[in-house]
Order: structure tokens, then C-alpha cells, then sequence
């Protein structure tokens, strides 16, 4: 049966899944706000701080963490993730593992910039982004299936090395919807339309099966603060 929290609803939590088999919980969070995200920036492979803003989202999880206890914590290796999951951390005693497939993709010549910035250099370009992001990916930038290939070998790995349990996986906007995408079988291409964003710090709850499948049980669920 779900249970409703503010701004969304949950799954009551179990380790087991249909026909008995065990499962893994995967808590997907959004870093927090950085200065480049306050702008709408393309913020993938640069190493950008989080905002005050950000800092509090961070604290926000890390009360979550403690109310809702996790045995592992997992984050890209990017420093805006290993400070948003810190609190979280903090709170539970847990040392985090950088996992280096979890960061973000490269966004090539976005990096740094909007896209309405880059719609002014290259509005054909632009267009082409618009319909289909992974065939008309930035010049430059990582192909996004590769880049969904390596974070669900990531999190295919921290399944098989926690069966039964509950990790808490903080990465990137852009990374964890083409994860989700993948994971649930909808066309990657579609990622921009089926998951607009992820909120910074929220929480999206992901049963995990040993065969490699997945289950979407919440989606954006906040913890406390929210950016405007």
C-alpha cells in the first residue's frame, strides 16, 4: 500500500518483491543547488560549489537520512554530490564511495552556458536538441546512452553488493534521467518531456531486482527545502 508524503507518494518499504525475490532500494537524490544551476547553466563535468541554498537542501537530506536510515551511500565523485550526501553521512556514520560512473555527463560546448545562450550561436542546432536531445546531442558532449550505460552498471553493482538493503545514491539531474528512462523502458530521447527535472535533493525511490530491472515506486519526493 502507498503511504502519501508531502509532494508525492511512496511505496511502504520491502525487501522483497514479487514472487519472494530480494530486492535493493536505491534513494536517488539530485545534488543541491549550485550557482551554476540558480542559472539555468549547464553544469556537467565542471566541479561547480553549491549555493546557500544548496547547503541547506544538503542539510534537508541529511534530516531524511536520519529519520529514514540507509546502510550505504553512494555519489559521484563530483564535488557538488560528496557535499550535498555530507550531512547524510554525518548523520549515520556512514563513510560515502565514489563511484566515478555516477558523474554527470560532459555537455561539451554547453558547459558553462544556457541553452537559450547556445540558441543564439547555433539556433539549428538548438532545434535539433529540442526534439531529440540524444541524437542531437551538444557538440562535444558524452552520447547520453553511453553515458546511462555506465551509471546503471554503477547501480547494477551496488544492487548485487546490497541485496535486501537500502543505499542512498546522490548524482546528477541529467545523468539519473536517462537512467530512468532506460531502467523503465521508455525512449531515452524522451528523457527532457517524461522527467522534466529532479529536484535538488529530493528523493526518488527505485526497487532494484538481481535480474538487472527496476520498479519506479516515488518520484521527487522533498525532503524539507525546496529552491524557488
Amino acid at each position: 500500500m502507498a503511504a502519501r508524503t508531502r509532494g508525492g507518494t511512496r511505496a511502504e518499504p520491502s525487501a522483497q518483491g514479487h514472487w519472494g525475490i530480494m530486492t535493493t532500494t536505491l534513494l536517488l537524490a539530485r545534488h543541491g543547488q549550485t550557482v551554476w544551476h540558480a542559472e539555468n547553466r549547464y553544469a556537467g563535468v565542471s566541479d561547480i560549489d553549491l549555493t546557500d541554498t544548496g547547503r541547506a537542501q544538503a542539510e534537508a537530506l541529511g534530516r531524511w537520512a536520519a529519520a529514514h536510515p540507509v546502510d550505504a551511500i553512494r555519489t559521484s565523485p563530483l564535488s557538488r554530490a560528496v557535499a550535498t550526501a555530507d550531512p547524510a553521512c554525518r548523520a549515520l556514520g556512514l563513510t560515502p564511495r565514489l563511484e566515478p560512473d555516477l558523474r554527470e555527463c560532459d555537455f561539451g560546448v554547453v558547459e558553462g552556458r544556457t541553452l537559450a545562450e547556445f540558441e543564439t550561436e547555433d539556433p539549428e542546432w538548438a532545434a535539433a536538441y529540442r526534439t531529440d536531445p540524444v541524437a542531437h546531442s551538444f557538440p562535444g558532449a558524452e552520447d547520453p546512452s553511453a553515458a546511462a550505460a555506465r551509471a546503471i552498471r554503477a547501480l547494477r553493482e551496488i544492487t548485487a553488493e546490497h541485496p535486501g538493503g537500502r543505499v542512498l545514491v546522490v548524482a546528477h539531474n541529467t545523468l539519473l534521467r536517462l537512467v530512468l528512462c532506460t531502467l523503465l523502458s521508455i525512449p531515452v530521447r524522451e528523457y527532457r518531456r517524461v522527467f522534466p527535472r529532479l529536484r535538488n535533493a529530493a528523493i526518488s525511490e527505485l526497487r532494484m531486482n538481481p535480474d538487472g530491472s527496476a520498479a519506479l515506486l516515488s518520484l521527487n519526493v522533498p525532503c524539507e527545502v525546496d529552491a524557488p
